[in-house]
């Protein structure tokens, strides 16, 4: 295993015992800043179509996310990806509302995920406006350590590769992900804006 793996793994095993002792309460409160935060932005009121990651207990709600886009009638598009064959990657898929939304199976990590057999419209199909990003941890400048699989890094590589204009990429996390540096490699791709509770 190469050193920056090494120090990638001891960084996430850091961020995860951090996280770990955050109250129901702190995460509550420190997610609804930070979406507060995102709302408040101009790329967020201009844009027409947000991709946005479903999240798990130790992440930023995204919920108040997904039911601002539903309000306000912007597109909602949702990560899915199949992880019986990784090489297949990630896609972001259309939610239609927030019962749609309530009605998501589970995958075994307990994330919400559109069927794979579902018909949905794609978002490279659609166009995106703006990608709302998951991480484990992140510089205040934008560089992200994500969970390890590469998804998002590919993606927003899939993204500037097939949109004439690609989105505005925009990582939420808690106080306790942003770090001063994230040992990265060639294949890591940097965000746009890095949100949390200053």
């Amino acid at each position: 295993m190469s050193a920056v793996k090494v120090a990638k793994a001891a960084l996430r095993t850091e961020i995860e015992k951090k996280l770990a002792l955050l109250s129901p309460e702190e995460r509550r409160r420190q997610s609804k800043i930070v979406v507060e935060k995102l709302f408040s932005l101009p790329k967020f009121k201009e844009a027409k179509n947000v991709s946005v990651y479903l999240s798990m207990d130790n992440e930023i709600d995204t919920e108040p996310i997904v039911r601002k886009l539903f309000e306000q009638g912007k597109g909602c598009f949702v990560p899915r990806v199949n992880f019986r064959y990784r090489k297949a990657g990630m896609e972001m898929v259309k939610l239609r509302d927030m019962e749609d939304w309530e009605n998501l199976p589970l995958t075994k990590w307990n994330i919400k995920q559109p069927y794979l057999k579902d018909e949905r419209e794609n978002a490279l199909d659609a166009g995106l406006d703006l990608l709302v990003v998951p991480g484990v941890a992140f510089t205040k400048d934008g560089l992200r350590l994500g969970h390890g699989a590469g998804y998002y890094d590919k993606y927003q590589r899939k993204l500037r590769d097939v949109l004439e204009v690609p989105p505005t990429s925009i990582a939420v996390g808690f106080k306790e992900q942003i770090v001063d540096e994230v040992p990265i490699e060639d294949t890591d791709v940097t965000v746009d804006l890095v949100l949390y509770d200053d």
